[in-house]
Formats: C-alpha cells, sequence, structure tokens
C-alpha cells in the first residue's frame, strides 16, 4: 500500500502535466481543476501552503507552493516524490545554491581584486528552486526580496538557514534588508515594505550603505533607496568584456545608471569616458563613484534623455565635440523596453533606434556593446533589430562575442523567464 503524502492536493490539467514535465514549475489559475484535502488527515489548503500537484488521471506531477491571489496558482519546488519539503530540504537547496556560485564565480576574481563571490546574486527565484525570491550579496550585507506569499511565510525558516551556510563557510554576514516593496507583492496579496530583518540574538545594523566592490571597482552603495536590491549584478562579466576593449578609446556610455560600464572602462585605460542618463541622482551618484576610485580625471557626465541625446550628437559635430567625442567604444546599456509581449514591437523599435544612432556616430573600426534586460525581448528579436539598425545605418557588424547575465542569474532551460539579459559586442566595419 503506498504511502499517503501530507499535502493539500491541487488536481491540474493535462496541458498543465505536460508544462511541468518540460520543466517550468507554473500551474496557472486556468489549469487548476479543483482542491482536494491531504489524504492524510483532511486538512485543507491554506494561502502559501506546500501542495501536491496531480494530474486528473491520479499522475502526481510534482510538489509546491500554493498561491491563490495570483494567476500563477502553484509554483513547483520539486518533482521528486521522496522530497519533503522541511527545513532540511530548504537547507539542502540553500547549500547547492551556494555551492554553484563558488564553483561559477569563485575563481573567476580579476588579479588583486576581491573574490567574485563578494557581491554576487545568492538566489535567483525559480533558478534555484527558491520561486519568488531573490537574495542578493553586498559584501557584508544580504539583500532579500520577496515576491510570493508562500516564500513570505518560509522566511523565518529560509532567512537562519542562509545565514548559517553562509557563515559557516567563513563569510561574514551581518545582516539581511528586505526590500520588499515591489509593486508585483500586490498582486499576492502581500504588503510593501522595507527594513532589516531582525535575527535574534543579534543587534541590527544601524545603517544600510554598503561600499560594495565589483572587478576591483568601489561603488557607495544605498541599499535602501536604490534600484532594485541596490546595483546590477547580473552585467558584472560583460562589464569586463568592455574594460578589455576600452584602452586608449574615447568611451560613451550609455543609460549609465551608476557607472559601472564608463567605470570599468576608464578603469582599463580609457583615454576619455562620457557618462549619460536621464536621472540626476544617477548622474550624481556615477560622478561620486568616479570621485571614490579616483577615475574622475577621464570621466565627464550628462544628465540627458539618450534617445534624444544620440540624435543630437549625429546631426551637431560642434555637440558632439563639446560632448568629447567623436567616440570609438559605444555602451547602451537601457532599461527594459518591454515588461509584457504586448509592448514587444514598441520596444523593438526603440532598441533599433538607439543602435541604429550608435552606429552612425562611430567610425568604421569602433566598437559597439549594446545589449536588453527583457525576457520578453527574446534574443533573436534584438538580434533583429541590431541587424536592421545597421541595415539603416549603412554599416555592417563583426560580431565580437555574444553574452548573457553572470552565471549567478542561472538560466534554466524549460523557464525561459530566467533568460532575460542578452549582450552583443560588435566591430563596425
Amino acid at each position: 500500500m503506498k504511502q499517503q503524502r501530507p499535502y493539500p492536493q491541487v488536481i491540474v490539467t493535462r496541458k498543465a502535466a505536460r508544462a511541468l514535465a518540460g520543466g517550468h514549475p507554473w500551474v496557472f489559475e486556468g489549469e487548476v481543476r479543483r482542491m482536494e484535502p491531504a489524504p492524510a488527515d483532511g486538512r485543507a489548503a491554506q494561502n502559501g501552503d506546500v501542495v501536491d500537484v496531480v494530474e486528473q488521471n491520479g499522475t502526481w506531477q510534482g510538489v509546491g507552493l500554493l498561491s491563490e491571489q495570483s494567476k500563477i496558482r502553484v509554483r513547483v519546488v520539486s518533482r521528486n516524490a521522496n522530497d519533503r519539503i522541511n527545513e532540511a530540504f530548504w537547507a539542502r537547496k540553500l547549500q547547492w545554491a551556494w555551492d554553484y556560485r563558488k564553483a561559477t564565480m569563485g575563481s573567476r576574481a580579476l588579479p588583486g581584486c576581491e573574490p567574485d563571490t563578494n557581491c554576487c546574486r545568492v538566489l535567483f527565484s525559480e533558478a534555484d528552486g527558491f520561486p519568488g525570491l531573490v537574495v542578493d550579496r553586498y559584501e557584508d550585507v544580504l539583500v532579500s526580496q520577496v515576491g510570493t506569499v508562500g516564500m513570505q511565510r518560509l522566511r523565518p525558516t529560509l532567512y537562519p538557514l542562509l545565514l548559517d551556510v553562509l557563515r559557516s563557510d567563513g563569510q561574514d554576514i551581518r545582516g539581511i534588508y528586505e526590500r520588499n516593496d515591489a509593486p508585483s507583492r500586490l498582486k499576492e496579496g502581500l504588503a510593501q515594505e522595507k527594513g532589516w530583518w531582525v535575527e535574534d540574538g543579534r543587534p541590527m545594523p544601524d545603517s544600510a550603505r554598503v561600499i560594495a566592490h565589483e572587478n576591483g571597482i568601489a561603488y557607495d552603495l544605498d541599499l535602501e533607496n536604490s534600484q532594485k536590491t541596490g546595483f546590477f549584478l547580473d552585467q558584472k562579466y560583460n562589464r569586463r568584456a568592455v574594460r578589455e576593449l576600452a584602452r586608449g578609446r574615447r568611451v560613451l556610455d550609455c543609460f549609465c545608471h551608476v557607472g559601472p560600464f564608463g567605470l570599468n572602462a576608464a578603469a582599463g585605460g580609457a583615454e576619455f569616458v562620457r557618462e549619460v542618463d536621464v536621472s540626476q541622482t544617477a548622474i550624481d551618484l556615477a560622478r561620486e563613484n568616479a570621485r571614490l576610485n579616483n577615475l574622475e580625471a577621464t570621466m565627464d557626465f550628462t544628465c540627458a534623455n539618450v534617445l534624444e541625446y544620440l540624435p543630437e550628437l549625429v546631426s551637431d559635430k560642434k555637440r558632439l565635440r563639446e560632448e568629447g567625442g567623436p567616440f570609438d567604444l559605444i555602451v547602451l546599456a537601457p532599461p527594459a523596453f518591454t515588461k509584457s509581449r504586448g509592448t514587444v514591437d514598441h520596444a523593438a523599435h526603440g532598441y533599433r533606434e538607439i543602435n541604429e544612432w550608435a552606429m552612425r556616430l562611430l567610425p568604421r573600426g569602433g566598437y559597439l556593446a549594446t545589449c536588453s534586460c527583457s525576457h520578453f525581448m527574446t534574443r533573436d528579436l534584438l538580434a533583429r533589430a541590431i541587424a536592421e539598425a545597421a541595415h539603416n545605418a549603412n554599416v555592417q557588424l563583426r560580431q565580437i562575442e555574444e553574452r548573457q547575465q553572470a552565471p549567478d542569474h542561472p538560466i534554466l532551460w524549460g523557464v525561459p523567464e530566467t533568460h532575460y539579459l542578452d549582450f552583443f559586442v560588435f566591430q563596425v566595419v
């Protein structure tokens, strides 16, 4: 006789079962046929509970976390029927996640620089089997974002386990700052909030400001008020690609945010770097980061809308010279132009436009680093937009390399949402 499982059941369609078999962990609202109580004790499922996913024909398909207010009704965390979703289960997965970071990033530091794991994404939601939970490390502070009710309920279990994994490995972590202020939490019925997680037996840190180091460059980060969790860690190795091309070149860094691409270019020996962003706050932080790294002598800063700035430089040679041009290396790292399938065509137009203007600015032999950070703007759609831009600008591109997000943001095959960053480096020939 088969042992009765202890979890309530979600009975799903054949379509849902096929998707799970293909590796995608989501069960959508419309794929749920009914809910049934736990076979062992008759307990009904509550929001955020662990539930078994069972096909209508009775075939067990996995075990996951229930989100009653979300269109994604269940997020599967295991398809191994031997797993019991307890503290030991989560402890194993946390250890695996940290071991993966050490394996993929632990030996890649630049000579004389900090370990690449000092600032990295420790947990990447579904890609690590923690749906709705992101944890980034900035030196001795972890910053978490919780986006699902299941992970919200598990915080008191997961946080101490994660701290134990890191501290047992000799990592000095003084606390966890929660940035649970994303609007997407409202779809799960969760309040928006931020602040230090209270750890038993330890005082809360007195500041959410951190001097973080990446690629040997220091950044003054305000973890409480900055974008996302404080910094865009996913471009770590793409910044190195720009750094390797920058020596002796005049660099234009568009959508610079707090300056990481430009700072890497300057550290790599660029003759001059112009940083451009529409946010004056970002420009002020980029300027401060240049000063912090003693790179301000080769960098200057402009607050402008890049979509207006680039065509202005193309049409006005005097303005181009005033800004430090002509440039022979241009970096385009815009924010996501689309966050839904319905706006992909509009986004493609935007990517095509900025790349065309950049190509018109570059001389023959110049270099272009360009990317998209939206999973809706797929690699092939981005490549098509870039190719159309080259055609319109009457130039030919020689590809140097094609990259994605850093490995601490792993791409899980079968889950296209985990692949969101595509990065190309070209020479204009």
